[in-house]
């Protein structure tokens, strides 16, 4: 059987009505004429093409509007398909499943707001202190982290920051500090929408402008939810209870009436939001929130307060614990701190007198740590100094306890606490001629201190803010673990998980010390008080385990004192 002729003769033989025969076609001259067929063209369907007279070259014609095959392009997505306004989502289910869903703003003026109160802990020695600033900071702060937790979960609107949502805080803790019973106050988002004509529309801005840090606010009784509240979701602990006790000749007189329907805390609690459950699934390990309250309109987390409870842990190894409580109990009562504090002239104090409720010194037991591993007497020999009191200055507790260090190492003597309080000339300085044990033994009249002497202020990691007190018909505090399987036992575990870490941290400290022991001697305690610029050297000590050498100790009262604070204000309004 002889070969077809070849397609260049089959092009110069002249056109026949005949159609081709491709049967006596080769392999290659079919792949051939197909290629020829198809052309430059998109690929189309066999019923789209119509043969050609011409055995070699016919005529397809290529319509453009009709799409490619499903099975061509299909597998694979179209960049430009949302650029192609004759495209059809409902052509490529494949690419429609496939394409994330636009993202929706959020609408925080849908919901209605809601003033609540947050009580928190937080371990200061990661952040850069509790407040927010403005410019960028070394370590991050507490209030950013926890505004930023707000914000994504939508409770807050982040382009309105801590004005827009009337935030405030009790008390403010520097960088190392940590708060154990930390409170602030905010409006949030609630559960319900508001209804056309709500009030919730006001800009929070508008709602809370009397309640700005500065500005004394007016804390009448509870107009809003939380008035009947039940006394098995209060907080009753023993630490707030004895706070609260410290504090209870400061609460004025219950206002008796309230709104009509308030529901108790546990019929709101399956209707609320779960804002503890919400936040502390964002919020780092090192910041927890234990519970909230919903609060009046009025309430303000730092004018509301009405006592503040500051503990300091320190380790009693060689010092006279017995001198430090005789000096702690000084503090009592209301005096000028201006000794016993830093002057901030930014905020051109003038008076700095404060109350002091409670201050007494005391081992750390197990019950007040749940520290089952380490009792009283145990290896450091731990204990805590309770300061209780209705406001303080900036860096005061720091300040009393650097003193009272300086008198448990047998430095100092307990007077001088009364003298470092006596900087009124025309003062009467009688209720602190007597010694700080309650005893009848007189003492000389302090000596007169007008202006601070230079000394350190005690370490910061050791003190901690352990509660602030409220009025119970202010804030009644809550948890949403009744709507939660196990809500309370998943953060106590993960708090008694971070304990039992540092527990062990702490034994390795102690065991790394013992293997040290061999081979280097400790420190001899210091025994006595020493003479005025008598040789040392002396570890004069700061709390946290640390400690400033000293080759001669000068005692505070004989020390260069600082300018006064008249001087210091004056100063700064000429800088400024």
């Amino acid at each position: 059987m002889s070969r077809p002729p070849s397609l260049q003769n089959r092009s110069s033989e002249p056109h026949t009505s005949d159609p081709p025969n491709y049967e006596t076609w080769t392999r290659e001259e079919l792949i051939a004429r197909i290629k020829e067929l198809a052309g430059p063209s998109i690929p189309q369907s066999s019923s789209t093409t119509t043969p050609s007279p011409s055995p070699s070259r016919p005529v397809v014609p290529a319509p453009a509007a009709q799409p490619p095959p499903p099975s061509s392009q299909s597998d694979q997505p179209n960049p430009n398909a949302s650029l192609n306004p004759n495209s059809s989502s409902s052509s490529n289910p494949k690419k429609q499943k496939n394409k994330p869903p636009p993202r929706r703003e959020f609408d925080f003026s849908a919901y209605a707001t809601r003033k609540i109160a947050l009580k928190f802990s937080y371990a200061g020695a990661g952040y850069g202190g509790l407040a927010w600033q403005v410019g960028p900071t070394p370590l991050p702060t507490v209030e950013a982290v926890l505004f930023a937790a707000l914000a994504k979960a939508r409770l807050v609107d982040p382009e309105r920051g801590l004005e827009g949502c009337g935030w405030e805080r009790c008390g403010r803790t520097d960088r190392g500090v940590s708060g154990a019973g930390q409170v602030v106050s905010l409006y949030v988002r609630s559960s319900n929408r508001p209804p056309a004509s709500s009030s919730s529309s006001v800009p929070l801005a508008e709602e809370t402008s009397g309640g700005r840090e500065g500005e004394d606010t007016d804390t009448g009784r509870l107009t809003t939810k939380g008035g009947g509240a039940d006394a098995s979701l209060q907080h009753t602990t023993t630490p707030a209870a004895s706070t609260a006790a410290a504090a209870a000749s400061l609460s004025p007189a219950i206002t008796e009436g309230g709104e009509a329907g308030i529901k108790t805390p546990t019929e709101q609690t399956a209707k609320d939001l779960r804002y503890l459950h919400t936040l502390n699934a964002i919020l780092p390990p090192s910041i927890r929130v234990y519970a909230w309250a919903p609060v009046s309109p009025a309430f303000s987390a730092r004018f509301s307060c009405r006592a503040r409870h500051y503990k300091y842990f320190f380790s009693a190894r060689n010092l006279d614990v017995a001198a430090m409580q005789n000096g702690a109990a000084r503090l009592v009562g209301e005096h000028d701190f201006r000794n016993l504090s830093k002057l901030d002239p930014t905020k051109q104090l003038t008076s700095f007198r404060r109350r002091i409720l409670r201050a007494d010194i005391s081992p750390l037991r197990n019950d007040d740590s749940r520290n089952h591993h380490h009792g009283a007497g145990g290896r450091c020999d731990m204990h805590v100094l309770d300061l209780i009191g209705t406001a303080f200055l900036y860096n005061q507790v720091r300040h009393i306890m650097a003193v009272l260090l300086l008198i448990g190492a047998r430095l100092e003597s307990p007077s001088v606490i009364s003298a470092l309080m006596n900087v009124d000339p025309d003062g009467d300085s009688s209720n602190r001629n007597r010694n700080g044990n309650g005893g009848g033994d007189e003492e000389a009249p302090p000596p007169l201190v007008t202006c601070k002497p230079e000394y350190q202020m005690a370490d910061a990691l050791p003190l901690v803010l352990w509660d602030c007190v409220y009025a119970p018909e202010d804030a009644s505090w809550r948890t949403d673990d009744a709507d939660i399987e196990g809500g309370s036992a998943g953060l106590h575990s993960q708090l008694t998980g971070l304990a039992e870490r540092a527990q062990v941290e702490a034994t390795l400290a102690e065991h790394f010390l013992a293997a040290a022991s061999q081979f280097h001697a400790p420190v001899a305690p210091l025994l006595r008080q020493p003479a005025a610029k008598e040789r040392g050297p002396w570890d004069v000590p700061l709390g946290g385990g640390t400690a400033r050498r000293e080759g001669t100790y000068v005692p505070l009262l004989k020390r260069k004192r600082l300018d006064s604070v008249e001087v210091v204000n004056a100063r700064w309004r000429m800088r400024k």
